[in-house]
């Protein structure tokens, strides 16, 4: 019975056991999954933010180009270039009906005419910005330019005499009207010939820092000829493109100049070895001031004469030493003891010797650099 009842105990908690596993397996399962939803938005919430962001550092990207645009298009030459343009679009908006009028009340059959005067002027003056372009000779331009002021002057003439013939107009009335008409007809061509010119010229010129790099080169050739000669004999030997100009200009240099350092020349050399030996010379004093100061700093010197209370013995050998060492006694007695120092045993230079130290120190110094 006894072993019964321990048993069921036991199968009891086992399952107790295996609930308390169950469940907490479950809650552990649903953790995981509740991290992983939080997670999955966090990662959304993060994305939504980064797109949020993009947009707007796109939408501010669009608001800079467009202002970017507009301060571009406000310049002085984007609205000279468009404003010619437009007015050169007006011109032949007046000037075409009217020859249109006078070519077909003549005949139908020369409508085409009208057209083709008109367009010759405006391909022409094309013609000519293309040969800018393209870096022509200048005869073809001003060939351009003749055949433009020819259709353009016919086409006004045409104008002119539509305009005075109107009826219903005062002779005065008419006479502003023809030449209202012909001024129209010239000026479209005029103004885009001048457009082309003022853009040729800009092109050409540059800003200010290319101004003063072309008005370097001319003062640089003005000055130096034979180099520049030279430089452009290199530049015509070598490939097209294969030599810079600039490289070009330093081997010129130096096969005229002999040196390799822009701007030196032998004269200039010789000049700056001059004035460096003429500034040693001058930091450098004189055997005259040499011996003016020896002289004085010898009549600067008290002399004491010699007594019988202040000689002292001393040794050839050295003087400073024989100055400070008491005399020597001929059989020592016991052991010597050393010297000692006291106020006054030692004699002071004099001021020439002072003096001539400091002028061979000084002499020397300026001799190494001189070296150097």
């Amino acid at each position: 019975m006894s072993t019964h009842t321990d048993h069921t105990v036991a199968i009891t908690a086992a399952k107790a056991e295996q609930r308390r596993l169950d469940r907490a397996d479950a809650d552990r399962r649903r953790d995981d999954r509740q991290r992983a939803a939080d997670e999955r938005a966090a990662r959304l919430r993060e994305q939504e933010r980064q797109e949020q962001q993009q947009v707007r550092e796109q939408k501010r990207a669009e608001k800079k180009r467009r202002q970017a645009e507009r301060a571009e298009t406000l310049t002085a030459g984007s609205v000279y270039r468009k404003g010619t343009l437009a007015l050169v679009a007006a011109s032949a908006l007046g000037s075409l009906p009217a020859q249109v009028l006078h070519f077909v009340h003549i005949s139908p059959m020369l409508l085409p005419l009208p057209l083709a005067i008109e367009g010759a002027a405006w391909v022409m003056a094309a013609g000519v910005a293309y040969a800018d372009e393209r870096g022509l000779p200048g005869w073809v331009r001003w060939l351009l330019r003749g055949l433009v002021a020819l259709a353009a002057g016919f086409a006004a003439t045409i104008n002119y005499g539509y305009g005075t013939s109107l009826e219903g107009l005062t002779p005065s009335d008419a006479q502003t009207a023809g030449l209202g008409l012909a001024a129209v007809t010239l000026l479209g061509p005029l103004l885009f010939e001048v457009r082309q010119w003022v853009s040729t010229l800009s092109a050409k010129t540059g800003g200010g820092e290319q101004r003063e790099q072309r008005r370097h080169d001319r003062r640089r050739r003005r000055h130096h000829r034979t180099v520049a000669k030279v430089a452009d004999r290199l530049l015509s030997a070598a490939t097209f493109n294969s030599l810079p100009a600039e490289e070009a200009w330093a081997q010129a240099w130096e096969i005229v100049h002999g040196t390799d350092k822009p701007g030196m020349t032998p004269r200039l050399h010789r000049a700056q070895v001059r004035s460096a030996t003429s500034l040693a010379a001058a930091r450098r004093p004189s055997e005259t001031d040499l011996r003016e100061r020896i002289t004085a700093g010898l009549r600067d010197v008290e002399w004491v004469l010699p007594t019988a209370d202040n000689v002292v013995p001393i040794r050839r050998a050295s003087s400073q030493v024989a100055a400070q060492m008491p005399p020597a006694q001929k059989k020592p007695t016991k052991k010597p003891s050393p010297p000692r120092r006291s106020k006054g045993d030692t004699p002071r230079y004099s001021t020439a010797a002072r003096v001539a130290a400091a002028d061979t120190a000084r002499r020397r110094t300026v001799t190494a650099k001189t070296g150097e």
